[in-house]
């Protein structure tokens, strides 16, 4: 994006034709491949559907995996996130296992509620907010929605046959004639034939006090450090009393940074801000800034646009030369306990060419400093 910032123009003003679409998504292909060359652990994409405006292209991303699977040995390859509600959670089922079993196990299920209604709306969910109470119905529905889906979800992976009547899913619906009799229980064909692991994304305190309980791991995005300090320990204590033992340093819990690499700290801000200011005007009215600290110590207001200055002081966007990044991210190791690490290192606007050499110089400058 040559015009990417905090001005004009208005996200829902640009305009990507397929070409330029299908583009990104090749380069996404690539920068799989990229992280595995490199040595990273995995590799995440995302799901969003009828973004004309670029941000975000990859509608499946277990479909988008399977490729990558293919052409890689060793990346595990995960989706922060599978946003649930939108999905028939038996389809999904099916998909997830199929990229699971043909990868040899590398399949990460990360899993997610959503937040954006033109997505959610049309794919048959909608999108509340836990601290708006004109959103309540909406988020309720999207909260029981969900909650079923991934009860569907996990007896269809885990159990020879399973059979579920909730008031949202109904599997399989009462009277299908099969036989000479009517079908009773389902079986999914294929089930994976290795372990996953589950990874939701905690932003409000319903999901951090439900995520433990059910004994997934918790992803953390944009939280002040004493916000999300508090966060951390507090999933501790409720797998702690859900599970009867104590989890280990860093154990379930992940950690996302968005970051910028520069020769300088100068530079690297300065490459960062169009980006950053992109990034907050398209995705700071869906709420996703609310674990900013304001003024008054506590959260920020639903719908606020942070600057680079907010980001970088709440150390919430990391920017600078290796050795700065090393320093910031052990601070988080230290505060936290940190084993889990999701790295960000594109921005909206930012050519591919310059995510990669992104994704290389935190592989080969900054990580090699906190061995």
């Amino acid at each position: 994006m040559e015009d990417a910032g905090g001005g004009p123009p208005a996200p829902t003003d640009r305009r990507y034709d397929n070409d330029a679409v299908w583009r990104a998504t090749e380069r996404l292909v690539d920068a799989g491949l990229t992280a595995e060359r490199l040595g990273y652990d995995s590799y995440w994409l995302t799901e969003h559907h009828f973004q004309h405006e670029g941000y975000e292209v990859v509608p499946n991303g277990l479909m988008l995996g399977a490729v990558i699977a293919e052409r890689t040995e060793r990346i595990r390859l995960g989706m922060a996130f599978n946003i649930v509600p939108q999905w028939n959670p038996l389809r999904f089922a099916e998909d997830f296992a199929t990229l699971h079993n043909f990868s040899g196990g590398r399949a990460i299920l990360g899993v997610g509620r959503g937040t954006v209604p033109r997505e959610a709306e049309t794919l048959g969910t909608k999108i509340g907010s836990f601290d708006n109470p004109d959103q309540v119905v909406a988020d309720d529905l999207n909260r029981q929605q969900f909650d079923e889906a991934m009860q569907v979800i996990r007896m269809a992976l885990d159990q020879e046959t399973f059979a579920f009547h909730g008031e949202v899913y109904d599997f399989p619906p009462p009277g299908i004639p099969d036989r000479g009799g009517t079908v009773q229980e389902l079986t999914l064909v294929p089930r994976p034939l290795y372990p996953y692991e589950i990874w939701q994304a905690i932003t409000s305190p319903p999901t951090l006090e439900e995520v433990p309980r059910r004994g997934w791991g918790g992803v953390f995005w944009n939280n002040h450090p004493t916000f999300l300090a508090e966060r951390w320990r507090r999933f501790a204590e409720v797998y702690e009393e859900a599970h009867g033992r104590e989890l280990a340093r860093g154990e379930k819990r992940m950690l996302v940074l968005c970051t910028r690499v520069g020769d300088t700290r100068e530079q690297a801000v300065e490459q960062l801000r169009p980006g950053h200011d992109e990034f907050w005007k398209f995705l700071g009215p869906y709420g996703w800034s609310k674990g900013y600290m304001g003024e008054d110590g506590r959260p920020a207001a639903s719908g606020l646009v942070p600057t680079l200055e907010d980001s970088l002081d709440q150390r919430i966007f990391l920017a600078g030369s290796p050795a700065d990044l090393a320093e910031s991210i052990g601070w988080y190791r230290d505060l936290l306990g940190l084993e889990e690490l999701l790295l960000f290192p594109g921005m909206p606007g930012d050519s591919y060419d310059v995510v990669e050499e992104q994704m290389a110089r935190l592989a080969e400058e900054v990580l090699p400093l906190l061995a």
